[in-house]
């Protein structure tokens, strides 16, 4: 049975927050220790039930992209082991599942791309025929392939509430013209190239989002996850056009398959109005996310 760590408990270092998935240390002024924990969102509620492994795949998988975005623009590892910064009885909290990484300003902005249409997106659409105030053509169904693929930001929520979508205009009276346009450009060009490879190993990333920082000296840098399975979603090519000739949601390593199962979960005879506490998620959902999670890993890395 793989360990799992719903939440990390380091003693040796300060801890600076909790988010949905990661704990967050201070390792001295300029560095954090980035702690994937096997925890679950969905809906922006976390489950009471961990994944086990999970934290460590997601890592592994943003390492993988890390490295293999690396000419594209500065990120924010250091290139240390974070082994070396707790004591040997944290150990098992911390290998293969951390990252020790520079300390930035984050920017307060999701740097959302798509490449095709679904979840909120795909709701938007049907209102507006617009994503995030982009406008796209008519006659697009769920699961469509964007002509190209749409910049479309969100404002960054605290834990436990919806990141908000919002229009290219707001971003740039948020963070000036020149950084807007730098982290829309930017984050185009990582999406369609991480996107052209993961087809090559037979997986569609319909969308993402990016989360970028400045260092002490103003570089836009890319941080916290990277085209992760938490981060993005992906389909596997095979039954991907059955999904979409029928207008369902295309299998999917990603959240989706929970999002989906929570969507029928029944509390106190009522469904779950996504609020927490979260259903309990049963054993087989658990174990199928696991599997889908290490699936991604092995396709992709393979």
């Amino acid at each position: 049975m793989t360990f799992a760590l719903h939440t990390s408990a380091l003693t040796s270092l300060p801890l600076l927050a909790r988010g949905k998935v990661r704990d967050n240390y201070a390792v001295g002024k300029d560095r954090l220790l980035m702690v994937a924990s096997d925890r679950l969102s969905a809906f922006d509620v976390i489950m009471g039930e961990p994944i086990p492994g999970k934290g460590v795949l997601l890592t592994q998988m943003a390492l993988f992209w890390f490295g293999k975005l690396g000419h594209i623009c500065p990120n924010h590892l250091t290139g240390d082991t974070p082994e070396s910064v707790v004591t040997p009885a944290e150990l098992p909290q911390v290998a293969g599942r951390s990252m020790l990484v520079k300390r930035l300003k984050p920017i307060p902005v999701e740097a959302v791309v798509r490449g095709y249409l679904a979840g909120s997106g795909w709701k938007e659409y049907q209102d507006s025929q617009s994503v995030c105030g982009v406008p796209l053509p008519p006659g697009l169904r769920n699961a469509s392939k964007l002509p190209e693929p749409i910049f479309t930001p969100a404002a960054k929520a605290a834990v436990g509430e919806h990141d908000e979508n919002i229009s290219y205009e707001q971003v740039v009276k948020a963070v000036g013209p020149e950084l807007a346009a730098q982290i829309r450009d930017l984050s185009l060009r990582i999406y369609k190239e991480a996107a052209a490879f993961a087809l090559t190993k037979g997986i569609i990333i319909a969308d993402t989002k990016f989360e970028f920082g400045l260092d002490e000296n103003g570089t836009l840098t890319l941080m916290d996850e990277v085209l992760t399975p938490d981060s993005s979603r992906y389909w596997p090519i095979e039954g991907y056009e059955q999904a979409f000739a029928t207008g369902a949601n295309p299998p999917s390593y990603d959240k989706q398959f929970v999002r989906d199962w929570l969507e029928q979960a029944l509390v106190n005879g009522k469904p779950w109005d996504k609020t927490p506490p979260a259903p309990r998620v049963p054993q087989d959902v658990v174990e199928k996310t696991a599997a889908k999670y290490q699936e991604a890993l092995t396709r992709l890395t393979a």
